[in-house]
């Protein structure tokens, strides 16, 4: 003879209680497997971010140096030499820029996942709560 679960209308209420209690537990545990999976998917992203943040000050600080130079060079040798260094200058700041932007852009797309998987858990948990104090009544 194997062993199966009776249909739900001949089991006792012990064995409901205990299938549903399985659920219950299988469910908080899948539950729990997909927070993880969503914080290190946000961590991830958010570290891409914060590198391109990283990228667009070097560049900033690149840009700061070679400002520097453009008004020594302006200052001691005329025209040519000094506009080479604009040059430069610029493209590194609109180069900081855009580094800036889609860094920005990656960290406000980071999602709100983690908070909807534990408002789920919490929810489960009370319906959990919940039906065994019924069972109880």
């Amino acid at each position: 003879m194997t062993e199966q679960s009776p249909p739900t209308s001949e089991a006792s209420t012990g064995q409901l209680i205990t299938t549903a209690m399985q659920d219950i537990s299988t469910l908080i545990r899948d539950e729990m497997q997909l927070a993880k999976q969503d914080l290190a998917d946000t961590g991830k992203r958010v570290g891409v971010g914060a590198g391109l943040f990283g990228a667009a000050g070097i560049l900033a600080l690149y840009g700061l140096g070679a400002l520097i130079a453009t008004i020594i060079l302006a200052i001691s040798e005329g025209l040519e030499p000094w506009i080479a260094a604009a040059i430069v200058t610029v493209v590194l700041f609109i180069a900081a820029g855009i580094a800036a932007l889609v860094g920005k852009g990656r960290v406000s797309n980071v999602g709100e996942a983690p908070q909807e998987r534990v408002a789920s858990l919490k929810a489960d948990i009370n319906t959990a709560r919940h039906g065994s104090e019924g069972d109880h009544a």
